[in-house]
C-alpha cells in the first residue's frame, strides 16, 4: 500500500511538472518594440506581437527576442588610403532599426557583424576618391555616401539605417605636425595682413582728416577774405560818398594831396622820390587860399612884376631845348605834367639847390 502511494504521488507531482511545463511554453508575453519568431515543426511559423501569446507546446519552438528600437553601434577605428596615398584612421558611429525580424533573424546570421564590415569596406572606397583636405573637410559628403550605400545593402536584412557618422579622423603624426605649422603660418599670415590693412585704413583715415582740415582752411581763410574785401569795399564806398556828399572844394583837396606826399619817402631803400607836375598847382592853391584876399587888395608891386617876368622867362626856357643838349633847371613854374625827380633827403645835401627845391 506504501508503496502504491509513492508511486502515485510521484506520477502526480511529474504531471505537475509537466502541466506547469506545458503551461510555461504555451503563454508567452512579449514587452513593447521587441519581437520573437516562432517556428512549427523546424519552419518558421509566425512572428510573436507585444503582448500576450499562445503557442503549441512541444510543437512550436519560440526564438530569441529581437530589439525593434533604433540601435547605436560604434564600430572601431579602420585604416583608410585616401587618394594622395595618407593612411587614416576613421572612427565611424551606425544608428540602425530592425524593420522586419523574420528577415534579420533568417537573412542573415549576425546583422551586427556584417553592417560593421560593409560599413568598413563602403568607408575604403568612399575616401579613396578623395585626398587629405576634403577627407577632413567633407564629413557630411562621407556619411551621406556611406548612409546610401549602407541602406541599399541592408534592405534585404530587415534594417533600416538612419545615420552613419563620422565620430573621429586621425592622420599620421607626420601630417598632423605638418597642419599645424601650415595653420600657424596661415595665422601668422592673416595677423600681419590684417595689421597692414589696419594701417592703411589709419592712414586713409588720416589723410581724410587733413584734407578736409585743409578745405575748411582753405574756405575760411576764402571767406575771411571776402569779407575783408566786402568791409574794405563798403569803407570806401562810404568814404566816397561822404566826401561827394560834402562837396569838397580845391583847397581841402589840394591840402590831402601834399599830406600824401612824405609817404612816398617811408622806404628804407629809398634813394630818391618823385614830385609829380601838380605840386606847384597844389601849393598855388594852398597860397591863394591864405593869401588870395591880401593879393586882391593890394596893387601889384615891380618886384612882384619882375618875379612873374622871371617865370615867364623859365617857362619858355622848359619849352626851347637847350643848345649844349643839358636839361633845363626845374622851377615852380614847370608844366603839370612834367615830372622832377628829386633824390631824397638822405642822399644829398641840404645846401644844394636839389636840397632847397625839395624845402
Amino acid at each position: 500500500m506504501t508503496d502504491i502511494a509513492i508511486a502515485l504521488l510521484v506520477v502526480l507531482l511529474g504531471a505537475i511538472a509537466v502541466l506547469v511545463t506545458a503551461t510555461m511554453r504555451t503563454v508567452w508575453i512579449i514587452p513593447q518594440a521587441r519581437a520573437r519568431n516562432v517556428e512549427r515543426l523546424g519552419r518558421y511559423h509566425r512572428t510573436l506581437e507585444p503582448g500576450i501569446s499562445f503557442v503549441v507546446p512541444f510543437v512550436d519552438r519560440v526564438k530569441a527576442l529581437i530589439d525593434l528600437r533604433e540601435q547605436v553601434v560604434s564600430f572601431k577605428a579602420q585604416p583608410v588610403i585616401t587618394e594622395d596615398n595618407v593612411v587614416v584612421h576613421i572612427d565611424t558611429v551606425l544608428f540602425f532599426q530592425v524593420t522586419d525580424p523574420r528577415a534579420a533573424d533568417y537573412e542573415i546570421v549576425n546583422y551586427i557583424k556584417a553592417i560593421e564590415q560593409l560599413t568598413a569596406t563602403t568607408l575604403r572606397n568612399v575616401i579613396g576618391t578623395l585626398d587629405l583636405e576634403a577627407t577632413l573637410t567633407s564629413r557630411d559628403r562621407i556619411n551621406t555616401a556611406l548612409r546610401g550605400v549602407l541602406d541599399d545593402a541592408s534592405g534585404k536584412w530587415g534594417i533600416r539605417v538612419t545615420r552613419v557618422e563620422i565620430k573621429a579622423i586621425e592622420p599620421p603624426t607626420s601630417i598632423k605636425d605638418a597642419m599645424e605649422k601650415q595653420m600657424r603660418a596661415e595665422r601668422e599670415k592673416r595677423a600681419a595682413i590684417l595689421k597692414a590693412e589696419g594701417a592703411r585704413q589709419s592712414n586713409i583715415l588720416t589723410a581724410e582728416g587733413e584734407k578736409q582740415a585743409a578745405i575748411l582752411r582753405a574756405e575760411g581763410g576764402k571767406r575771411a577774405a571776402i569779407l575783408e574785401a566786402e568791409g574794405q569795399a563798403t569803407a570806401i564806398h562810404e568814404v566816397f560818398t561822404a566826401v561827394h556828399r560834402a562837396d569838397p572844394d580845391p583847397k581841402l583837396l589840394a591840402y590831402q594831396y601834399l599830406q600824401t606826399l612824405p609817404k612816398l619817402a617811408e622806404g628804407e631803400n629809398s634813394t630818391f622820390w618823385i614830385i609829380p607836375g601838380e605840386v606847384t598847382s597844389a601849393l598855388d592853391a594852398i597860397k591863394r587860399a591864405f593869401t588870395g584876399g591880401a593879393d586882391a587888395a593890394s596893387p601889384r608891386s615891380e618886384p612882384d612884376e619882375e618875379r612873374e617876368s622871371g617865370a615867364d622867362e623859365a617857362s619858355r626856357a622848359l619849352d626851347a631845348p637847350a643848345e649844349d643838349g643839358r636839361q633845363p633847371a626845374l622851377t615852380s613854374a614847370a608844366k603839370p605834367d612834367d615830372r622832377a625827380k628829386v633824390p631824397s633827403p638822405g642822399s644829398r645835401n641840404a645846401d644844394s639847390p636839389q636840397g632847397a627845391q625839395k624845402r
